[in-house]
């Protein structure tokens, strides 16, 4: 990857898991810190600590990521997503999103709503998802927004998981279909759009 990258005034970076994407998200931040004293980074975390694995991969990730970028802050939101862009935007200040699929998935899948359907052996019912489907429209359309008005740069990342066998199950199937129809709204309105393999970046919009 290059020593000094160009950063877009809005970029979506996609791929797989451990492809790459959150290292080139924190390297747009650092060579943004770099480039003035007075330029900030914030870093909006949208993962939540289900469990003891998630809260172990959290804090390292937390670890890691200080190293890398120690001038770049952490917000801590799982749900209001757009609200905290527009919170942390400044002209000075580069924010990055990682990632936009927790975030689908907490709106989705709350945490709490699976673990009572999985206790009770119940699916939720076709009401709830209804109610559900439409929050999170609003959720996104909001978020993109934000995206759109931001004062200073926007870096997004999220899972490109598409490009496998067709998922069992329902819900499953349905939050495959829900992710790539939010991957192709952010990349409507991001002025770049990377996707990132093996540590590799393969720019399908703007200039590198």
């Amino acid at each position: 990857m290059a020593d000094h990258l160009v950063v877009a005034r809005s970029e979506f970076i996609l791929g797989g898991q451990k492809s790459g994407k959150s290292r080139r998200a924190e390297l747009l931040a650092r060579d943004w810190l770099a480039q003035s004293p007075e330029h900030r980074a914030v870093l909006i975390a949208t993962a939540q600590p289900w469990d003891d694995e998630m809260r172990e991969r959290i804090t390292r990730h937390q670890l890691d990521r200080a190293a890398r970028v120690p001038g770049m802050s952490t917000v801590e939101e799982p749900l209001a997503l757009a609200d905290a862009v527009a919170r942390s935007s400044t002209a000075n200040t580069l924010i990055v999103v990682d990632c936009l699929t927790l975030w689908l998935t907490n709106l989705l899948m709350p945490a709490e709503a699976v673990e009572t359907a999985k206790k009770t052996g119940n699916h939720l019912k076709n009401e709830s998802k209804e109610a559900v489907a439409g929050v999170v429209q609003a959720q996104q359309a909001m978020v993109l927004e934000a995206i759109e008005n931001a004062a200073g740069p926007v870096v997004l990342v999220g899972n490109e998981i598409g490009l496998g066998v067709i998922p069992l199950g329902r819900e499953t199937r349905a939050f495959v279909d829900a992710l790539g129809r939010l991957n192709q709204d952010a990349a409507a309105v991001c002025e770049r759009v990377t996707l990132m393999a093996a540590g590799l970046p393969l720019f399908l919009k703007g200039q590198p």
